[in-house]
């Protein structure tokens, strides 16, 4: 099981640009497909985006075009940049790991603690 610590959130205006990391920690990194997930107040946690062993990303729909997850497996990190922010997009970002190749939610076996991305209008 890995330990997850996000960083670089902040406040930005809309129209900017944030890029996200997720820091894990072990040796196993690259044997996990990762995701990050986003929680606005009041509202259910929410599926962002995911990256598979290869590489390969999946996005949902409100994201596809403005985000981008990205993966180095030599620094254990993965990364959301995140472009064309929208007010929409304040929530706290989680990233997530689950063993296997491919991102099944069902497999997750680790969470980070969060990082707050605000975007004002």
């Amino acid at each position: 099981q890995v330990q997850l610590v996000e960083s670089g959130g902040g406040l930005v205006q809309a129209g900017g640009s944030l890029r996200l990391s997720c820091a894990a920690s072990g040796r196993t990194f690259n044997l996990y497909s990762m995701a990050w997930f986003r929680q606005a107040p009041g509202k259910e946690r929410e599926f962002v985006a995911a990256i598979s062993w290869s590489g390969g990303g999946t996005y949902a729909d409100s994201v596809k075009g403005r985000f981008t997850i990205s993966r180095d497996n030599a620094k254990n990190t993965v990364y959301l940049q995140m472009n064309s922010l929208k007010p929409e997009d304040t929530a706290v970002y989680y990233c997530a790991a689950a063993l296997g190749p491919k991102w099944i939610e069902s497999l997750v076996s680790s969470w980070g603690q969060g990082t707050q991305v605000t975007v004002s209008s």
